[in-house]
């Protein structure tokens, strides 16, 4: 049995700044799987994909790095276009292509501890599919697609219409200040993590960027904190970084505070480089062993 598959397309991203157009691959399922090799090489894991042929060189150069990959051949890449003007901060986003769904058939070869959906957009992986895997393991989803709808090329905020009775299902939840404000209604950071609970959801994983995260399990938050990176290079990919570590340590018996703190140490690491996560394990206990940041529990 596998101790942790991920799920999800790989994209083909095209960066647009005044300075210059770059292709690169991406999507969470590649900061995922890039990030769990440098973290432990020797690691039962496995990646689900599906993309185009014309991209399999993506795959191709996880494959020589020994992961475990079953790769689907879709009719399209998901073709994610991010222009960027002199202000970094104003970023329009188109899908020029999509990737086929995933569908259960693809799913029932794979035995594993935990399963993490890694979504991209509202129509990645439908209901069935969350209630299949939740009967075969842990199951961990990422919010952030099932809040994207596509009309004709450009991208809209949507709520998830199936949440209430998808969250049932769900073991372990992701989702940033604006996702969870968008799921639940709520303003207040530990009202929104405390109704995700009350709907279904074991352990929610709240995001807050430099202000931290909280982690609500067992009617218990634990606020963690974020440690300040040395320089800030590139924060793309830093939430399926986080995904990462939370994952692995609870997949080696952690507790949520450990699992927390962990994941917010790789999410540091991963700000101070471009590309995806290169650090490794002890990197990340450094950082957590060497501050003085405390987390704070609340009941």
């Amino acid at each position: 049995m596998i101790d942790i598959c991920c799920i999800g397309h790989i994209t083909l991203d095209k960066i647009v700044t005044p300075q210059n157009t770059v292709y690169m691959p991406g999507g969470t399922s590649y900061y995922f799987s890039y990030g769990m090799y440098h973290l432990n090489k020797n690691s039962n894991y496995k990646l689900i994909t599906s993309l185009a042929p014309s991209e399999y060189h993506f795959i191709n150069e996880l494959k020589e790095k020994g992961l475990d990959i079953e790769v689907y051949p879709s009719r399209h890449t998901v073709f994610f276009e991010n222009t960027y003007s002199e202000n970094q901060n104003n970023r329009s986003q188109r899908v020029l292509a999509k990737a086929d769904p995933f569908t259960i058939q693809e799913l029932q070869k794979t035995e594993a501890r935990f399963f993490h959906l890694g979504s991209l957009l509202s129509d990645d992986f439908s209901l069935d599919i969350i209630k299949y895997l939740s009967k075969k393991g842990t199951l961990s989803v990422d919010a952030q697609g099932y809040l994207r709808t596509v009309k004709g090329e450009t991208v809209f905020a949507t709520d998830w219409e199936e949440k209430r009775e998808a969250l049932t299902y769900i073991d372990i939840l992701k989702v940033n200040e604006y996702e969870a404000s968008m799921i639940t209604g709520c303003s207040d950071f530990f009202e929104a993590a405390s109704l995700l609970a009350r709907w279904g959801v074991k352990e929610v994983l709240l995001t807050l960027g430099d202000q931290g995260s909280i982690v609500h399990a067992n009617g218990r938050f634990y606020k963690i904190p974020a440690y300040p990176p040395h320089q800030v290079i590139d924060a793309t990919g830093c939430g399926d970084t986080y995904m990462l570590g939370y994952l692995y340590m609870r997949n080696k018996g952690a507790s949520y505070e450990e699992a927390g703190c962990f994941a917010a140490a790789l999410s540091t690491i991963k700000l101070e480089k471009s590309g995806p996560f290169c650090g490794n394990e002890k990197d990340a206990m450094k950082i957590i062993q060497e501050s003085n940041i405390e987390v704070k529990v609340y009941e």
